[in-house]
């Protein structure tokens, strides 16, 4: 994937679907709820988003926060979505922004899974959460320690802060401290929460999404 493409669930279905269909067993190993959801359950082909639309998204976004195009949602994508997710909200805005229809309304139309269920043996782990914590922390200190920094330093030049790949937990973070707003232990300590905020809304997902999966209890 070259620097400043976006990469989607859609993109990562295309990429799971010839893995799927050979002979080998394949164990799918992930902590997105989005990305499992679509593939078990299928996911809705929404037309591509216009720039426009896109830009209008993020200049409301930056500049009065997801609660106005969370009060524009119609009542059925309104009651569905993640009300906590930013990104969320303004990607149903965008869909209806763009198609004149609810992102409801285009999920209930979702064609058939990649992998039902009912071919799988679906799993959630479930860890510790003060553990998951400090595993967290932990490896994000050591990305840094492996060259995190070197990384971001190298997309500098493509950084566009409003582009999906650009929110990429711990980028706007690294950046910031990179063009010198933001010193690196207080930048390495907001990656680190925003990693704990993203695994406590998975958590949501899990329970709220995927009730027929298996929770094992990890000791």
């Amino acid at each position: 994937m070259a620097p400043g493409n976006d990469y989607s669930v859609g993109h990562w279905l295309r990429e799971v679907a010839p893995l799927l269909a050979g002979p080998e067993r394949v164990i799918i190993v992930g902590g997105t709820g989005l990305y499992l959801t679509a593939l078990t359950e299928g996911l809705a082909e929404i037309p591509p988003t216009p720039p426009e639309v896109r830009a209008e998204a993020d200049r409301r976004m930056a500049t009065e926060g997801p609660a106005p195009m969370l009060a524009e949602l119609e009542a059925g994508t309104a009651a569905r979505i993640d009300r906590l997710n930013p990104a969320r909200i303004q990607r149903a805005w965008e869909v209806q922004r763009a198609t004149g229809r609810g992102l409801a309304a285009w999920q209930d139309d979702t064609a058939a899974p990649l992998l039902p269920l009912s071919r799988a043996q679906p799993l959630v782990l479930v860890p510790d959460r003060d553990w998951l914590a400090r595993r967290i922390d932990t490896r994000f200190d050591r990305m840094l320690q492996e060259g995190a920094l070197d990384e971001v330093r190298r997309v500098l030049p493509y950084w566009d802060p409003a582009a999906l790949w650009a929110r990429a937990i711990g980028a706007p973070e690294l950046v910031s401290h990179l063009r010198g707003d933001m010193a690196i232990d207080a930048a390495r300590d907001a990656a680190q929460a925003a990693s704990r905020q993203y695994a406590k809304r998975q958590r949501t997902w899990f329970r709220s999404r995927m009730k027929e999966w298996r929770c094992v209890t990890l000791p």
